[in-house]
């Protein structure tokens, strides 16, 4: 059984059961069980039968899907207070992508039969689910639209401020994406190849934009990603300190 308190506190921050009472959201929290899983095991795979839902308490979770040469491509980011595994509220469905653990995680997890008969004895958690389902629709339409009609400058850049709001947090140098993100991800996220993806990020490296380390970036400047992302001009020089950092 988890932690009522803490449950109810997490639950609270997922869309899913917005707009339920605490009481509901206790009810919720009593019909879950916590699973545990250390890195890089998985929830599920894909393919495998989508049993179970999972909320996300502590921890990182890759959702990523395997290509026609079974070689994963990273999809998204998953932090606490996010849901992962809703497809586990259907009947006889298979997992669209799997899910590895990328650091320990704890989650509360929700067999498929059991969400369903949470959702008929409170509609709100149905209705949520329909206006979350609408959301990743059309966040894999403009995903789509980025692949199909944008230059790589602005794909990448669309990339970085996406994972910045999944698992970003804020530093004293800027918005640190908190998970080891390799070039490979971002060029397989951006439809692109990796050359490309390293030179863009050392050209803004260069330019200030971000720091970028093997698998770290921190954007230095969002707001210039942003205008970047919908093609708007931008003015940018040269980071001397990072052009040259032995002076």
């Amino acid at each position: 059984m988890p932690d009522l308190s803490e449950a109810v506190r997490i639950l609270q921050q997922v869309k899913l059961f917005q707009g339920l009472d605490h009481t509901a959201l206790a009810t919720v929290a009593n019909a879950a069980r916590v699973v545990q899983v250390k890195p890089p095991t998985y929830f599920f795979r894909q393919g495998s039968n989508a049993e179970t839902m999972y909320v996300l308490q502590r921890g990182r979770v890759r959702l990523s899907q395997a290509g026609p040469e079974g070689h994963e491509v990273l999809l998204r980011l998953i932090g606490p207070g996010q849901i992962f595994g809703p497809t586990a509220t259907l009947q006889d469905r298979l997992y669209p992508v799997s899910a590895q653990a990328m650091r320990r995680c704890h989650a509360l997890a929700w067999e498929g039969r059991t969400m369903v008969r949470l959702m008929e004895a409170h509609p709100r958690i149905a209705l949520n689910t329909i206006e979350d389902l609408a959301a990743h629709v059309q966040e894999l339409r403009e995903r789509y639209l980025e692949l199909a009609t944008q230059r790589v400058e602005r794909r990448v850049a669309h990339a970085l401020l996406r994972l910045a709001d999944q698992v970003g947090w804020r530093s004293e140098e800027g918005t640190m994406i908190d998970v080891a993100l390799s070039r490979q991800d971002l060029a397989e996220m951006t439809g692109t190849t990796l050359y490309t993806v390293s030179r863009t990020l050392r050209r803004w490296q260069r330019y200030g934009l971000v720091k970028a380390g093997r698998q770290r970036v921190t954007l230095l400047q969002a707001h210039k990603l942003v205008a970047i992302a919908e093609d708007r001009p931008i003015t940018v020089r040269p980071d001397v300190s990072r052009a040259h950092p032995g002076r």
